[in-house]
């Protein structure tokens, strides 16, 4: 397929193996002909404007995803492949004995690195995030780019619209300047749904309230190219410094690099608010209640079934 070289991209992280959903969410069919979630997010990426799409997959996983997934998407976009292992390190260092938990979702977008020349949004391959969403992101990366400092965005959800009452689930809580940039995101690990409002617990034993229409982060992120050279650059100071202590699940994590850039003024991240529901997987007993949610919104007339035809 012959695509515009420097259109934008759209990078879905799908190398995750499921420890708390209990198998490939990425591959599991939710929708009225048996699509997947992530087949919901490339068909409003592709009615949003974009054309390529990178897998970001796991070894383990590529026969099965190919053939379930992504031969049926690769006949309506441009479609690559990139692998997230263990092994793919810096020069010098080597995976922890015993480590088989990936290294993070920073890791995860430095080894898309070589297929990445234009600006990309990257999302999870288990969420789902919207029409609206794709729009916005695919609208503001058309026109992204850096000038004196690096200009990347971020979709954010309401809070209430993203919690699962099947347990618990981490959410980054965002603070925003008064012109619509984010300021910081607080990493919140453990939120639970109660009838009292969205509750997080930092020891699991004390429950702060939280604002249920608090922006939060779904990593649904937009980026110019240059956030590969920070990520390449700040790798392998964490792995030094943080592995060590906890060499068995120690997290590279995107977030926490934009932080970082946003600490040291060396970038903006435009904080786009998407009043659409969320919905994911983290939990098997979430099928059900996302299943229902959407067959309602073809039935609605927002998707065809099958979505791809």
């Amino acid at each position: 397929m012959c695509e515009q070289k420097h259109s934008p991209i759209l990078l879905i992280m799908a190398a995750g193996m499921g420890s708390r959903y209990g198998g490939l969410k990425q591959m599991d069919p939710v929708g009225p002909c048996g699509e997947s979630i992530l087949d919901y997010s490339v068909f409003d990426a592709r009615r949003a404007g974009f054309r390529r799409v990178i897998f970001l997959i796991n070894h383990k996983i590529d026969e099965d995803f190919r053939r379930l997934v992504g031969d049926r998407i690769a006949r309506h976009m441009d479609v690559s492949y990139a692998y997230q292992e263990l092994s793919a390190l810096p020069e010098g260092f080597s995976v922890p004995e015993g480590r088989v938990k990936p290294f993070g979702t920073g890791h995860a977008v430095l080894c898309c690195r070589d297929l990445i020349d234009a600006p990309f949004a990257a999302i999870n391959a288990d969420d789902y995030y919207g029409p609206h969403a794709f729009q916005q992101a695919y609208d503001m990366l058309s026109n992204l780019r850096d000038d004196e400092k690096q200009r990347f965005l971020m979709v954010a959800y309401r809070l209430k619209n993203t919690l699962t009452e099947n347990g618990y689930v981490a959410r980054g809580v965002c603070e925003t300047h008064p012109d619509g940039t984010l300021k910081e995101i607080h990493e919140r690990t453990h939120i639970i749904s109660t009838m009292e409002g969205p509750l997080y617990t930092e020891d699991g034993e004390t429950y702060r309230r939280l604002d249920p229409d608090s922006p939060v982060s779904m990593n649904m992120w937009g980026f110019t190219p240059s956030l590969l050279s920070a990520l390449a650059e700040r790798f392998p100071i964490f792995l030094e410094k943080d592995v060590p202590g906890n060499p068995l699940k120690a997290e590279f994590f995107l977030p926490f690099v934009v932080n970082e850039l946003l600490e040291e003024n060396k970038a903006t991240v435009q904080v786009l608010q998407s009043e659409d529901r969320w919905w994911g997987v983290t939990y098997q007993a979430d099928k059900p209640q996302v299943r229902a949610a959407l067959k309602a919104l073809g039935d609605q007339g927002l998707y065809p079934a099958p979505l791809w035809d």
